[in-house]
């Protein structure tokens, strides 16, 4: 697999199974479990806008709040994304979610997740 992350169109060759990730950390504001993420930053424009790159996090459970728009596409895992209105949005391989700036809830990581995500 490729990166090119200096190129004029920052590139990720087979970014669905790329495992040349940087470890991020535990999930701040864990409710459940002992979630970490791992990913990988493709782009990150001026005033961190856009943003976009590879997020893969583990099984667990915490609060959220999405601070921009952000469009979310699954490729690997299983997930529940709790609204804090009661809504539930169930999340697998193939599912694509755009979260609106303010959006507000819980999210549940089943099976190890992986997401192509976007910040705007």
């Amino acid at each position: 697999m490729v990166e090119t992350l200096t190129s004029s169109a920052p590139h990720i060759h087979g970014a669905t199974t790329f495992d040349d990730l940087v470890d991020w950390g535990a999930q701040p504001d864990c409710l459940e479990g002992q979630s970490r993420s791992s990913g990988r930053l493709l782009h990150k424009g001026p005033d961190n806008q856009p943003e976009t790159g590879i997020w893969v996090c583990t099984p667990g459970r915490w609060r959220l709040s999405i601070p921009r728009d952000e469009f979310c596409h699954f490729v690997a895992g299983r997930a529940v994304y709790r609204s804090d209105e009661g809504e539930e949005i169930e999340v697998e391989a193939g599912t694509a979610v755009l979260f609106p700036a303010g959006w507000t809830g819980e999210c549940e990581v089943l099976e190890t997740m992986r997401n192509l995500y976007m910040l705007v």
